[in-house]
């Protein structure tokens, strides 16, 4: 069947979630974290994925906004960072103002023009969200923002790809999830969608049962994958 919905995971996909640590660290009264931005950001978000994993085994589920901020807490800890009060107040704000990545709007517009229906499908919470698409502009070109909250479990639970055909009305396989994560494209193949991995890191496959369909450096190629 031909693809009628592209959906696309939020952050590291369309966000850069590492733009708030970069950007505090440029600033000048955040000079103590101008040579440890890169790994404060790496073990957020390393910190925050896991802690939604963690909770969602365990059936302890909460707003993503508490994963994301006790994944800084212990980011700070580990960098040597821990109870700078404004520092943290500074990239938690931060985070609410991600920047999409630079080929983003233009990549929507073309599948917006090529009649796609577009969406994002995202552990995060409908406020965050929200923020964040209004703080990158790209509101006109998105059909619908998808969030877990409405389930009550995190990704990689099949609630949450469930979201996507109860939304749209569409059948597993005419839709396309784009996430930066391996670890979320290759359970959305098992679970039935076509895949695309955008890998930017060049990072190596996760040894899963399932892989993505595709993998892409950037997002610039998806227009061409979702007209295939």
């Amino acid at each position: 069947m031909p693809i009628t919905t592209c959906v696309f995971d939020a952050y590291g996909t369309l966000f850069d979630v590492a733009a708030a640590a970069r950007q505090a660290a440029s600033e000048p009264e955040f000079a103590q974290l101008s040579d440890r931005w890169p790994a404060l950001a790496e073990h957020w978000r390393q910190k925050q994925l896991q802690y939604t994993w963690l909770r969602a085994i365990t059936q302890a589920h909460c707003d993503f906004w508490d994963v994301t901020q006790e994944g800084l807490d212990w980011a700070l800890e580990k960098t040597g960072l821990e109870g700078d009060a404004p520092l943290r107040e500074r990239l938690l704000a931060l985070y609410w103002e991600l920047q999409s990545y630079p080929e983003v709007p233009q990549m929507l517009q073309r599948l917006k023009d090529q009649g796609m229906a577009t969406a994002i499908l995202s552990n995060g919470s409908p406020d965050m969200l929200r923020g964040a698409v209004t703080s990158a502009g790209i509101e006109a070109v998105l059909d619908d923002t998808l969030s877990v909250e409405s389930v009550g479990v995190f990704k990689p639970d099949a609630r949450v790809y469930d979201l996507v055909s109860k939304r749209f009305g569409c059948a597993k396989d005419e839709v396309l999830f784009v996430s930066s994560n391996g670890w979320d494209a290759g359970c959305a193949t098992g679970y039935g969608f076509r895949t695309a991995w955008v890998n930017r890191a060049d990072d190596p496959v996760d040894r899963l049962p399932w892989r993505p369909a595709h993998i892409l450096q950037d997002l610039t190629g998806i227009p061409e994958l979702a007209g295939l």
